[in-house]
């Protein structure tokens, strides 16, 4: 079941080294388009308050730990566990335990301090995107001056992680319908996510008021600190740039050099942001659905089918296997569902180099009623293991987002006037997405963060990076971030996919680089193509 904000997963090794290998793309500067959008100025009224300079006493023993580097059992890599307060306004309250990792830097070159890492989520595992990616698929240079560090945010993988269902709830909650059609169907919906909001809040009803995006920032200056660096220097993808924002909202003076890379917009409230997310999956859909059409092996229309046609007839076979599913090949039994086949296509459009596995996935589906690709992605996008098992990335989302802030919707007649919005924005993803809004509601703790604008005055220089045909963090979140952060640097990738860096764009991957290496951004509004 999709979440509130689904926002960038962590990736396999293979799948990042197989984005690596695309084909290089041009680039060249443009003029500047670093304004706020007008959804942007909903909330201008608001904006983050940096935290004083000086270190208060009851935080300053976390500030002095010394990190104990051990072996991780994976070569190559250094594994250390810190803390940080569970509540930071009151220290004695107890502790959370932060895994953090490193590669040290490999040199030639001069040393440039530690580089921390986020892939996302919220609730992707920072530590294991620098395992199996950042620490051996970073350009060689990079990790040639820079330890790159990772560190799970509270709540998230090793780092404390909240777990709310087991492996067969989990299963009967991802299958459960996100397109009711009654009320028993729409009870049931609501009945699934209280289950799972319950799940949550007895697993940890303590770390459940302590998991905020403020919090997690907060975290990365005692991580900074402890690594013996006077400034953070950070590249966060996807929900990684509201954390890396966030940090240089309360600590412009410590911010070095950020790279912010598919953008979201911390202004905009959670009907908001689910809104003009909404739409971004329509605009990744819309522009798979034009490639699809150009090749006679499309499953959703022969070959130059107009793109709305090719919408309806996925719509169409949703419908189908909402009255029907079909067989899956799953061992423990599950069929491919309306909703299990709706999540492994959106997991699809986080990047195009899956498309031609998607057109497979859907013509087993739709014309050999083999579900079991569609299943293969769906399961993917959950972190769901072959033994049946979940990754906490779910749980630890939604606990992340419902304490940022407060729910979308209020009750299910909110989601139902909302309707009509969303099926504008997205014919295909619109109703189902509404519907998937509504998870917070039933939250246990109320949520503690509302939005904001974040300006980070007299930062450093701050990369944002905006990606046009982003599904996940639409295009004019980059736009209106770079617009709010009163240092930043807007950098457009023009093409698909979510996030531009590591993606096989010379361009954006040049200018990142130079920046990271030389301290050099690049001009505000250049553009990649």
């Amino acid at each position: 079941m999709y979440p509130r904000r689904t926002l960038s997963r962590t990736r396999t090794a293979a799948t990042l080294l197989a984005a690596a290998a695309l084909l290089l793309a041009g680039c060249s500067a443009g003029s500047s388009t670093s304004t706020a959008s007008s959804a942007g100025r909903e909330a201008e009224a608001a904006a983050l308050a940096p935290l004083p300079r000086s270190t208060p006493a009851a935080l300053k023993p976390y500030y002095v730990q010394k990190p104990r580097w051990r072996d991780c059992g994976v070569p190559g890599f250094q594994c250390t566990t810190l803390k940080a307060p569970l509540d930071y306004a009151d220290p004695s309250a107890g502790d959370v335990r932060l895994a953090v990792s490193r590669r040290q830097a490999t040199g030639p070159g001069k040393r440039l301090g530690s580089l921390l890492v986020n892939p996302g989520g919220p609730g992707g595992s920072a530590v294991a995107y620098l395992q199996q990616y950042a620490g051996v698929g970073y350009p060689a240079e990079v990790r040639a001056r820079y330890d790159i560090v990772a560190v799970d945010p509270r709540g998230v993988a090793r780092s404390e992680p909240v777990e709310c269902l087991d492996g067969p709830a989990m299963d009967a909650y991802t299958q459960t319908d996100l397109t009711p059609d009654d009320r028993r169907e729409e009870e049931a919906l609501v009945e699934a996510f209280r289950k799972f909001a319950e799940g949550c809040g007895a697993d940890a009803p303590r770390l459940l008021r302590h998991v905020s995006t403020v919090e997690a920032a907060r975290d990365m200056d005692i991580v900074r600190a402890a690594l013996g660096d006077q400034k953070l220097n950070f590249v966060g993808a996807s929900y990684g740039t509201f954390l890396g924002a966030t940090y240089a909202g309360l600590y412009p003076d410590r911010a070095g050099r950020l790279v912010l890379d598919g953008a979201l917009d911390p202004s905009l409230p959670a009907r908001r942001l689910n809104l003009e997310q909404t739409e971004g999956f329509d605009t990744a859909f819309t522009a798979f659905a034009e490639d699809c059409a150009r090749r006679s092996d499309c499953p959703l229309g022969a070959k130059g089918t107009p793109v709305e046609t090719v919408g309806k007839n996925l719509r169409s076979f949703f419908d189908e296997l909402d009255a029907r599913p079909i067989p899956a090949g799953d061992a423990d039994g599950r069929e491919l569902t309306e909703s299990l086949a709706t999540t492994g296509v959106i997991a699809a459009m986080y990047d195009e180099g899956a498309w031609e596995q998607l057109r497979e996935a859907l013509t087993s589906a739709m014309k050999h009623r083999d579900g079991s690709g569609l299943l293969l992605l769906s399961d993917s996008y959950y972190e769901r293991e072959a033994d049946g098992s979940y990754s906490n990335l779910m749980f630890a989302n939604a606990a992340v987002n419902c304490l940022d802030l407060p729910p979308a919707f209020a009750s299910p007649e909110e989601v139902r006037k909302a309707l009509p919005e969303f099926e504008k924005a997205s014919p295909v993803f619109g109703e189902g997405l509404a519907w998937a809004a509504l998870n917070c509601t039933y939250w246990p703790v109320e949520a503690t963060g509302e939005a904001q604008r974040i300006e980070a005055k007299g930062a450093a220089p701050v990369v944002v990076v905006g990606t046009t045909r982003d599904p996940a963090t639409p295009y004019r979140w980059a736009r209106s971030l770079s617009g709010q952060l009163s240092s930043a640097r807007l950098l457009t990738y023009d093409g698909d996919g979510h996030t531009a860096y590591g993606r096989g764009s010379r361009c954006i991957d040049a200018a990142i680089n130079a920046y990271l290496l030389r301290g050099t951004p690049p001009a505000d509004g250049k553009r990649c193509s």
